[in-house]
């Protein structure tokens, strides 16, 4: 399923890809393929990049449906 609460995320603070990328640590593939639902990302990926976006793992990762 497509990660479109990250997207909105760092588009809201005006991050790219790679941007974001390089913060967290990784590949820009490995952002796009969380995003786009291919890569289910370690605990420790989710929690650097809800550090770097100021959101919380509900806010980004959690799906209440």
């Amino acid at each position: 399923m497509k990660n479109l609460k990250l997207k909105s995320a760092r588009a809201a603070l005006d991050l790219s890809q790679q941007q974001l990328a390089e913060k967290v640590g990784v590949s820009r593939q490995t952002i796009n393929a969380i995003e786009k639902g291919d890569y289910n990302p370690t605990i420790k990926l989710c929690i650097a990049i809800c550090q770097t976006l100021g959101k919380t793992l509900d806010d980004l990762f959690w799906d209440a449906t």
